[in-house]
């Protein structure tokens, strides 16, 4: 091997990197002490940034393309290393990889309920979680605010602190949006973007963006949701009556699925069923009384016909026969008849009439 052989070996002379881990943000090119040839191949292909720090200062960064390590190339090394127009001779810098694309599917999530003032339900407490995408939009203050010397850095070094931010915009977000818990469901396209656009300022000095974030879930506390459960349920029961009906049929049901304590789950279904109505019909939180039952219709008093010596006189009055008979003029063996009845019958076998005749005194005796 010759001399001019073994100074090309010691020079780098084509820069490139293939990340393979999907989860990379920066990788350090390792030149194991080599030094960079002047007029080197560096290969910067879509979604990457090469940065060049040299003695310790952020120097030179490369977009997607190819470029010649050369003066005209490099305008901010040149300026460092007071190189002359004509320099041609090999160099020492690091080189950083900077992955621009979006790191997607990542998780975040309250630890703890977040208190709020909701306008219905007043003092509440509410989970949430979510998705969002992070990329690094200035490859530069990344490597310098965050990353530092660090040869490999990865999602999982960020992504926590990056989750805290997003929590604590959600909180206040949420809380000076003003929206009822039972409406976020239907607004949380907008409230993702209200949070991304919150912690936008702080993603800046990081060198990082939120291009998407997105509410998948937010939750009431569990015995919240049953008492909101519950209340539900009474707003679709609707009329009282049928909500009974469906009560007592749901007991018997459970109770033919049951035969050992069908007779008295069908019981207790059904008084249950009616209790609940009865309450509600009192002036319950989701019902008010009723109207008073209207009173039966008075009973029919009837009037009779009398039949005597072929002619047919009346209508009297129960209280007229009652007359009739403490005056003599109407006997048990009195023809009488009224309306529904099926014709003519002594006054004596008309269970109506026949009490008249019980509070007359028998006849005396020896008469």
């Amino acid at each position: 091997m010759g001399i001019f052989d073994f100074l090309t070996g010691e020079f780098i002379d084509v820069i490139h990197w293939t990340d393979k881990t999907r989860d990379t943000m920066v990788w350090r090119f390792e030149r194991e002490e080599h030094e960079i040839k002047y007029g080197a191949k560096l290969t910067v292909r879509e979604g990457q940034a090469a940065v060049f720090v040299h003695e310790g200062q952020l120097a030179d960064v490369f977009t997607p393309g190819l470029y010649m390590l050369e003066t005209n190339n490099m305008p901010i090394m040149t300026t460092l290393q007071h190189w002359d127009h004509g320099f041609q001779s090999p160099f020492k810098s690091e080189i950083y990889y900077v992955n621009t694309t979006r790191f997607s599917d990542l998780k975040w999530g309250t630890k703890n309920p977040i208190m709020l003032r909701d306008p219905e339900f007043g003092p509440t407490r509410l989970r949430a979680f979510g998705t969002y995408t992070v990329k690094v939009a200035d490859p530069a203050v990344f490597l310098r605010e965050i990353v530092g010397t660090d040869g490999e850095f990865t999602m999982d070094e960020i992504s926590y602190q990056i989750r805290n931010i997003i929590v604590q915009e959600f909180s206040r977000v949420i809380a000076q949006s003003g929206i009822p818990v039972l409406d976020m469901a239907a607004n949380t396209a907008d409230l993702g973007k209200l949070i991304a656009s919150a912690i936008d300022p702080t993603m800046k000095q990081y060198g990082l963006s939120i291009p998407e974030l997105y509410i998948e879930n937010i939750s009431l506390p569990p015995a919240v949701e049953d008492a909101l459960d519950k209340r539900t349920s009474m707003g679709l029961a609707g009329d009282l009556g049928k909500f009974t009906q469906y009560s007592a049929a749901e007991a018997m049901t459970s109770a033919a699925n049951n035969p050992a304590g069908g007779g008295m789950a069908a019981g207790l279904g059904a008084g249950m069923g009616m209790a609940m109505a009865g309450q509600m019909a009192q002036g319950g939180p989701w019902g008010g009384a009723p109207a008073a039952a209207a009173p039966p219709p008075p009973p029919v008093e009837h009037v009779w016909h009398i039949a005597s010596g072929g002619e047919v006189t009346g209508p009297f009055s129960k209280a007229a026969m009652g007359r009739m008979v403490t005056e003599g003029t109407l006997g048990r063996d009195s023809m009488v008849w009224t309306q529904g009845q099926d014709g003519w019958m002594e006054a004596g076998e008309v269970m109506e009439l026949a009490q008249l005749f019980t509070i007359m005194p028998p006849p005396p005796p020896g008469t």
